[in-house]
């Protein structure tokens, strides 16, 4: 199947790999994301074989190229399970199809991830940090009033200032994915039932309750914000907030806060399910709310819970 003309995405010059793109973005619904990373891993992997047909590629082809990520290039495991994913998914596209007898890549031994607990802010962190917005604005207000600056339209309605607070309460309060955050819509949210509609991995659709101090904080922007689109978080031009605008504001409030500028949007979503967990929620919920296929990507976060309340006990039990 050709590759859709209006479609924005880059060609690789390879017609198996757009075409097997186009079938994950239009078919599967995968997020652009995945689609970039899938093209790079296919592309890099291929210039190691340039003369060689996909579908007449051996184990032994796999083998050697794992050998140069782990070894040569000495690249973590992390990198080199994201290159075989693709591979790996490559192929199960094509045994469906027909065009191969076997998967090439599905036998191979990779390398395991370290086990690492997630990181996540306490109560009284996350509380700091969405004070931080308006903390910085009434920092900017008392700094143009002391330099006898007037304030412009704009900044009297302070609705950017609302937007931000906004946007991180419904980070934590729902526990987004930073992709599931900007796609927002007006249309996804029920202010009067508490729920906003999201669309996951996969187009996978799920519905999350908001709390009391996100929905307020949700109709304050609207009823400040100028724009009227159907996109929940605009920039001051109506546009759709992007990521990397989402991390570098978090990036400032996360400083203004006391706390490391370093974390990402994701600890927002480390620290949404832990807490959830902490306070008695089961598993199987936690599972549903964070919108995770799978329980086992979900059981991360009870190892987290455990390990806290081993450190509460070794701190206050006498005989600990």
């Amino acid at each position: 199947m050709p590759a859709s003309p209006t479609s924005p995405r880059p060609k690789s010059g390879d017609p198996a790999i757009e075409e097997f793109l186009q079938q994950m973005e239009e078919g599967r619904g995968v997020s652009p994301n995945t689609v970039r990373n899938y093209r790079q891993a296919l592309l890099e992997f291929k210039a190691t074989v340039p003369d060689k047909s996909w579908w007449d590629l051996k184990p032994a082809d796999f083998k050697s190229y794992l050998y140069s990520l782990a070894r040569a290039q000495k690249l973590g495991p992390s990198t080199v399970r994201l290159r075989f994913a693709a591979l790996r998914t490559f192929y199960k596209q094509a045994l469906r199809e027909g065009r191969m007898k076997s998967n090439p890549v599905a036998d191979l031994t990779l390398p395991k991830m370290p086990r690492r607990l997630p990181v996540f802010l306490n109560k009284e962190q996350v509380l700091t940090l969405l004070e931080a917005p308006k903390l910085l604005w009434d920092k900017s207000e008392k700094l143009q009033a002391a330099g006898g600056k007037k304030k412009s339209r704009r900044d009297a309605q302070n609705w950017q200032m609302l937007r931000d607070i906004a946007w991180l309460e419904v980070f934590y309060s729902a526990g987004l994915r930073l992709a599931e955050l900007v796609t927002l819509k007006r249309s996804n949210l029920d202010l009067r039932q508490g729920t906003v509609r999201v669309f996951g991995k996969g187009r996978k659709e799920r519905m999350c309750p908001l709390g009391g101090p996100a929905l307020r904080a949700l109709e304050a922007y609207l009823d400040a914000c100028p724009f009227d689109d159907d996109i929940l978080f605009v920039s001051a031009q109506g546009k759709q907030l992007n990521g990397r605008t989402i991390q570098l504001l978090l990036k400032r409030y996360l400083a203004a806060a006391g706390l490391d500028a370093r974390l990402t949007p994701h600890k927002l979503r480390h620290t949404f399910a832990t807490h959830l967990l902490d306070h008695g929620a089961d598993l199987r919920s936690v599972q549903e709310l964070l919108g995770h296929s799978q329980l086992t990507t979900t059981q991360i976060y009870t190892s987290v819970s455990v390990e806290r309340l081993k450190r509460v006990y070794d701190d206050a039990h006498p005989r600990a």
